[in-house]
């Protein structure tokens, strides 16, 4: 059996905010491409999880968070073997203070 792939609410509503965010500033084209390409990023996941590298500023969290990048964005994710699934837990604009990554944890 292999892993699936599963959004937390807290990732999917990032790529809403991301979507919303470039649709008021350039337009629904630009939205739907930058949202895309972040979640095209995570399509082969299940195939090769552990292909992300480890998130360092998580590193003293329970799980063990990697992350992958597209463009400004961090897409951090974690495996759970026992459940089967690989949770994107979050997409992080990296333009942020980095020491914002912690307040979701």
């Amino acid at each position: 059996m292999g892993l699936e792939i599963f959004w937390s609410e807290l990732a999917k509503l990032k790529l809403e905010e991301i979507y919303q965010y470039y649709r008021l500033k350039v337009n629904k084209k630009v939205a739907k491409k930058i949202v895309n390409g972040i979640v095209d990023q995570t399509i082969d996941l299940d195939k090769k999880p552990e292909i992300g590298q480890i998130e360092s500023s998580l590193e003293d969290k329970v799980r063990e968070f990697r992350y992958l990048v597209y463009s400004n964005y961090k897409i951090i994710y974690y495996i759970n073997k026992k459940s089967g699934l690989i949770i994107i837990a979050n997409v992080f604009d990296t333009r942020q203070n980095p020491g914002k990554i912690k307040e979701s944890y």
